[in-house]
């Protein structure tokens, strides 16, 4: 890929944080991002729950060990915002944490960002009818049974839950230093595509300038608050 080859030269450290609720398809997506990459310049980091010894460090500490090094792109299947989205909704983490959390975050992405990291922060949105689609069809399949979790169980029920932290994030995290990108993901192809397009314009915006299709504006967008009132956004 052209692209990385930029990167690479130019010692850019990437990295691409996905976001979403259940079945909003951060999977499919991440491996079709990857599956032409250089896998010596490439990571996914999907961590699973934190130990022990997470819970009494830093609450960043984990992820920050998964940074990119120069040359390096790194995709995050969920990040540190696991705090402000199932930890918040299950009652995970207290909510002295949670609010620590959504006041240091935008300072730890400020001082990524000061030490000329590229951070892309895309939120992969569903609706609540496709999400209860692709759970189902996900507990009755043997592909892809390894994705069932016992939070799928609950992740219609508690939809306006999470709808609430889901805005308390956007509104207390989307900054100019980093902001969110939204990608409307009912239609699976759709998204995958239009993601792309709209990460290789930012990664590599002036390469074979006029030969790559923009992506579509109605299908990836960055936020807005009025996206959460007029259902552009799932509410």
């Amino acid at each position: 890929m052209r692209a990385q080859r930029q990167l690479i030269d130019r010692g850019a450290q990437v990295l691409v944080v996905f976001e979403g609720r259940d079945a909003s398809g951060k999977d499919g997506t991440i491996k079709r991002i990857v599956e032409h990459l250089n896998p010596r310049a490439s990571r996914i980091v999907a961590l699973g729950k934190p130990s022990d010894r997470d819970r009494q460090s830093w609450y960043f500490q984990r992820y920050v060990a998964h940074l990119p090094a120069a040359g390096e792109i790194v995709l995050f299947n969920r990040s540190w915002y696991n705090r402000a989205g199932v930890e918040r909704v299950m009652g995970f983490c207290t909510d002295e944490e949670y609010d620590l959390f959504l006041r240091t975050v935008p300072l730890f992405e400020q001082l990524l960002a000061h030490c000329g990291m590229t951070l892309i922060k895309y939120y992969l949105d569903i609706s609540k009818a496709e999400q209860r689609r692709r759970l189902a069809a996900r507990r009755s399949s043997v592909i892809h049974q390894w994705k069932n979790s016992p939070l799928d169980g609950v992740a219609t029920k508690h939809w306006k839950q999470y709808s609430r932290a889901r805005n308390e994030m956007f509104a207390r995290t989307h900054s100019t230093v980093a902001p969110w990108t939204i990608v409307r993901t009912d239609d699976k192809r759709s998204a995958r595509v239009n993601l792309m397009r709209d990460l290789l314009l930012r990664l590599a915006p002036v390469l074979d300038a006029g030969r790559h299709q923009l992506p579509d504006p109605a299908v990836v967008f960055s936020f807005n608050t009025a996206q959460l009132e007029d259902g552009t956004i799932a509410p």
